[in-house]
């Protein structure tokens, strides 16, 4: 719903609606819900109301279009749109007609390059639109993956669908995760712990083994945070205090900190 967005691979976040429903170990502690509880937007749940939000708020992405050239000559590259931060696109209780009006917002931005992330990969080939073809140029398609077995079953629906961009989110991390021996490979891994009250820890191991894989692979990677400092290596492996660990990987790189081995990896699939 924002304009700006704390959100380290993204630059706008756009709700066309709000509301979800946990399926999966990755929603324990969906931030989404959490804030929904809070502001009172919507009913969540499996029968719960997906709102569609603001008429304003969905004249966001029309006003970015109009300055899609003042934002690339500020930042050398195209302006990237987070949808939907508080929602699945793929959502089975979504409304149709959201979803049509929805694909009619994202073909009229053609210069901004939609981020379309989802649990639920399983229903994207039949609420594509008629005309996605090899897929619209402005839209990336990524899945989540928590751990192993979220990865072995969304990654095998994603594969499939053509698509600009196809990427992971390995966020929270929440056990080890391998790709395939494939021809066929995603373009962009983001990895992260879980954050909030209850995180459950990310072993730093397994970003090193997925930020490796990555490498020898030619897909871009990006560690967007540890979640916790619990996760944190200077901590997890180091055995520092989160004091200090405050201190060497700060929060500005992250929630938790965002240092592997030292550095930030902050990598985009060519765009």
């Amino acid at each position: 719903m924002a304009f700006q967005t704390g959100i380290e691979w993204t630059d706008s976040t756009f709700n066309p609606w709000i509301g979800c429903a946990k399926i999966s170990a990755g929603c324990d502690h969906c931030y989404a819900e959490k804030m929904n509880t809070y502001r009172r937007w919507t009913e969540w749940g499996p029968h719960g109301t997906r709102r569609r939000t603001s008429a304003a708020t969905w004249r966001n992405p029309i006003e970015w279009q109009r300055n899609h050239e003042k934002f690339a000559a500020r930042h050398n590259r195209r302006q990237r749109v987070f949808c939907a931060s508080l929602a699945d696109v793929f959502d089975n209780a979504a409304p149709d007609e959201f979803r049509a009006d929805l694909w009619a917002l994202i073909k009229s931005c053609p210069d901004l390059d939609w981020q379309l992330l989802t649990k639920r990969p399983q229903n994207i080939a039949k609420m594509l639109p008629p005309d996605w073809g090899d897929g619209y140029p402005n839209v990336w398609l990524g899945i989540t993956a928590e751990h192993q077995a979220a990865f072995d079953q969304r990654w095998r629906k994603l594969r499939e669908i053509p698509a600009r961009i196809r990427f992971i989110s390995y966020e929270p991390a929440i056990g080890p995760l391998r790709l395939p021996n494939d021809r066929i490979q995603p373009d962009w891994i983001i990895s992260g712990g879980e954050s909030g009250p209850g995180a459950r820890v990310m072993n730093p191991q397994w970003a090193r083994d997925i930020r490796d894989q990555c490498f020898d692979l030619g897909i871009a990677y990006f560690h967007k945070q540890w979640g916790t400092y619990r996760s944190n290596p200077l901590v997890f492996e180091e055995r520092r205090s989160v004091i200090e660990a405050e201190r060497l990987d700060p929060p500005s790189n992250g929630k938790g900190g965002g240092l592997l081995d030292g550095k930030l990896y902050r990598a985009f699939p060519p765009s």
